[in-house]
């Protein structure tokens, strides 16, 4: 079996790699999906008993998984019990084959199947083994049980999300998941480069809560610098003013004036250049001690325009800003449109469904405007067995 079997096979500078995927719900599925995109082909190996827990989290298309879909087009699908001696030989076959395995159990679980990295590098030395985890396959917290809403609140996250007056917030997207899967794909392809080196395969350990800790940014700056913890601060930057949404005529607004020279264009374009001259706002530093007084005169004077056209005159004056959109509003974008960040794929039990595209373009690589089908549980199961001479 090789990478290059099926006939509608995906295009990209990762073509010809097999990823054997063992991975359900968000962090795994997304981060084959990026190889996926990129070239890749992915067998999604599922259990029997239903597959992938994803497969039964709503919205539903004709009973379909609009979640699963999402995570899930263009990959192939066999169910296998890992227990069962059958299905053992199979995922063995495949994994001689294979070029990368993903899978994100707790740790431990495939060293009980028999399965876990030192097992599966006797079967194939160039193997590159990524594991995503909630907690990663060392430290005390190693067999607890995790999910994108857990690891937010224990990494800092949501500590810093919301207004300061309000209540826990969990950020609008699963950025838990995400990011270590986003993160197991960096390490893959540093993987895939030593490999290239080498000759040798790698583990790959990869855990959400790291990852979390990761994306911190400046909070840990401004911890280690002040000493003091950071808070939520609403959409307003803690380094950096004015940064943040402003309301006008209409409704909110996003202004980013980054430095100095972008203050001044604002407070011209606003019709007050005096602003820029102000004791209190000449610099960064001093506007962000007096943000809220910044806030308040720039309100002021956004009150007299609808946010359409002060978008408008900002933009001309070459300053920062943008529209708050819902994603109804962002999918519709002509910048996203135009960039081929909305997708469809054309599946035969759901019909014709939006998707998000892939954000990394490549030049010498089509970026198409469909995807492949979602597969049904195990429907790649004789064509994968042929192709594996079983």
């Amino acid at each position: 079996m090789t990478a290059t079997d099926p006939t509608d096979k995906p295009k990209g500078p990762l073509a010809g790699l097999l990823v054997i995927d063992l991975t359900r719900v968000l962090a795994g599925p997304y981060c084959t999906l990026v190889l996926q995109d990129l070239g890749a082909t992915v067998i999604k190996v599922e259990t029997p008993q239903g597959g992938d827990d994803a497969r039964h989290y709503g919205p539903f298309v004709n009973g379909k998984s609009a979640y699963f879909m999402s995570l899930n087009r263009g990959k192939r699908s066999i169910a296998l019990d890992l227990k069962a001696p059958a299905d053992r030989a199979v995922f063995e076959r495949m994994i001689g084959r294979a070029d990368i395995v993903v899978e994100n159990y707790r740790p431990g679980t495939m060293e009980k199947l028999g399965y876990g990295w030192q097992a599966l590098r006797t079967l194939n030395k160039r193997l590159i083994y990524a594991a995503v985890s909630g907690f990663g396959q060392t430290g005390p917290y190693k067999n607890r049980a995790a999910y994108d809403m857990v690891v937010q609140a224990m990494g800092g996250v949501m500590s810093l999300t919301g207004h300061d007056d309000g209540k826990p917030t969990r950020v609008g997207t699963s950025i838990g998941d995400i990011t270590a899967g986003l993160f197991g794909t960096i390490g893959i392809l540093s993987a895939l480069e030593h490999r290239h080196r080498s000759g040798e395969g790698t583990m790959v350990d990869v855990a959400m809560l790291d990852c979390q800790i990761a994306i911190l940014e400046n909070a840990i700056a401004r911890y280690a610098a002040t000493g003091q913890v950071p808070g939520p601060m609403g959409a307003r930057h803690p380094s950096i003013t004015p940064f943040e949404a402003l309301k006008a005529a209409d409704g909110h607004m996003v202004i980013a004036a980054g430095n100095d020279q972008l203050f001044a264009r604002l407070a011209d374009a606003l019709g007050k250049p005096a602003l820029a001259k102000d004791e209190r706002f000449k610099t960064n530093d001093a506007r962000t001690r007096n943000h809220g007084s910044l806030k308040a005169e720039l309100e002021g004077l956004l009150a007299a325009r609808p946010s359409t056209a002060w978008l408008a005159i900002l933009d001309k004056a070459g300053v920062p800003c943008g529209p708050i959109n819902n994603v109804a509003e962002a999918l519709a974008d002509p910048q996203i449109v135009a960039r081929g960040m909305v997708v469809t794929t054309d599946d035969p039990v759901a019909g014709t469904l939006k998707m998000a595209g892939n954000p990394i373009k490549l030049s010498g690589f089509a970026d198409p405007a469909t995807r492949g089908p979602t597969p049904e549980l195990d429907g790649d199961r004789a064509a994968i067995l042929k192709e594996l001479g079983l």
